[in-house]
């Protein structure tokens, strides 16, 4: 850590890409505490923190803290979420949608902008059942509660995700990780310091005893070094080449590893699952049907209905993304275009066959290790009646993106360090 915060200090690149993105979150940051107009910021507070372990509180922790303000980023980055997994699925399924991801980039691209239109329309209808939510909670000042005022907090709330969306592609494109996973990483960071003063006053009123701030401390550790157990481990499949004559000379074949993560798709799962499951709610939530708000109570985050469906959905992303992310078919074919094979292992459909045996057996490994991190905070609120955010999810988004960051940091510097070796080679070849 300390070699590369010094590093970043030799490579303005680096160093203006840091600052580009830390700029792109005080911003982020700044947002979530301008609120939309005639709201009393004071009893949608209370609202939010009254309704318990609700979805609401779930959703104002992946706005980060929006919600409870009911700023114009109430919404956050979810929507956009929502309508990734829309277009992900909606991919596997249409011939045109799966043709245009195949051109490149120019079709990757395409997909993208149906994804931020697609954004658009959900943050509209989430906007919609906000309103709803303002009229239920008594949070208005404004007398005017008809068509202008509905329409004019739903923009602002649609205006404020396409804001959000804007700041996380540039930070992807201008400045340094995945612009999506440090805004949601930011919110769930700058409300850690209201969590520790909530455990504090706990403890001060004896509700927590040393014995069992102890033991959350210690779960907190083991979370935090399983994640990064997990997600630095992978499976090794020894790779071989045959024997190449190339200009009368013989070359012997190379053996070589081909590495499947653990855990390909990061934080991924647990967020489609999560924004999945708040869409739902939020609509069970303000609705007068019966069968609707059995369906919210049933989708209540501390429940067991919910961390079962929560469970299966983590396990059907870390399969989605695997299957998207990594094609056995495609690696076989390359491996035995240049001569490579899986001891044992006949070249092509075999190796595919067994790729994917392999692929599906260590997904399952990682979808389970995933889900018993992420719904860890069931236990810790149960039993202990622990903040929100100590919880599993929140865990492992902030060490995953941490690690992420760091990894990209490392491999600028490593490009910086290559070009200065470059320049001084040129500089003693040519003297």
């Amino acid at each position: 850590m300390a070699s590369n915060v010094t590093g970043m200090t030799k490579a303005p690149e680096l160093r203006r890409r840091v600052l580009f993105t830390l700029a792109m979150l005080a911003i982020y940051r700044i947002g979530i505490f301008i609120s939309v107009p005639g709201i009393n910021r004071e009893v949608i507070k209370n609202f939010v923190s009254s309704s318990g372990r609700s979805f609401l509180s779930l959703f104002n922790m992946f706005s980060g803290g929006g919600l409870e303000q009911f700023s114009i980023f109430a919404l956050g980055i979810v929507p956009y979420i929502s309508s990734s997994i829309i277009f992900q699925l909606l991919t596997m399924v249409l011939p045109s949608l799966d043709q245009l991801q195949k051109e490149g980039e120019q079709g990757r691209k395409k997909i993208g902008q149906y994804t931020r239109y697609g954004a658009i329309l959900i943050a509209l209808v989430q906007g919609f059942f906000m309103v709803r939510l303002l009229k239920s909670s008594g949070a208005m000042l404004s007398q005017d509660q008809g068509v202008s005022f509905t329409l004019m907090t739903m923009l602002a709330l649609a205006t404020g995700t396409m804001f959000v969306m804007w700041l996380g592609e540039q930070i992807s494109e201008r400045g340094i990780g995945n612009g999506t996973s440090l805004i949601i990483f930011s919110g769930i960071v700058a409300r850690f310091p209201n969590a520790i003063w909530q455990l504090l006053q706990k403890s001060s009123t004896e509700e927590l005893n040393a014995f069992q701030l102890m033991l959350i401390a210690a779960i907190i550790v083991l979370v935090v070094a399983a994640v990064i157990f997990f997600e630095r481990g992978f499976r090794k499949i020894p790779i071989e080449y045959a024997k190449r004559v190339v200009g009368g000379r013989e070359y012997v074949g190379q053996a070589k590893y081909l590495p499947l993560k653990i855990n390909v798709s990061g934080v991924i799962p647990p967020l489609f699952a999560s924004a999945l499951l708040l869409f739902p709610a939020q609509i069970a939530q303000f609705t007068q049907s019966s069968w609707l708000q059995k369906v919210a109570n049933f989708l209540d985050p501390v429940g067991l209905g919910y961390n079962l469906v929560y469970v299966l959905l983590i396990i059907f992303f870390c399969y989605f993304y695997a299957a998207v992310t990594f094609n056995p078919g495609d690696v076989a074919d390359n491996l035995k275009k240049n001569g490579g094979f899986v001891p044992g292992i006949r070249p092509g459909k075999k190796t595919a066959e067994y790729l994917d045996y392999v692929l599906s057996r260590i997904t399952l490994g990682g979808a389970i290790y995933i889900s018993l991190v992420c719904v860890l905070p069931v236990f810790l609120q149960r039993k202990l009646d622990v903040p929100f955010y100590f919880g599993g999810t929140s865990l492992l988004i902030i060490v995953v993106v941490v690690m992420d960051f760091m990894a990209q940091v490392q491999a600028h510097l490593m490009s910086h360090q290559y070009e200065s070796l470059m320049k001084k080679a040129n500089l003693k070849g040519s003297r």
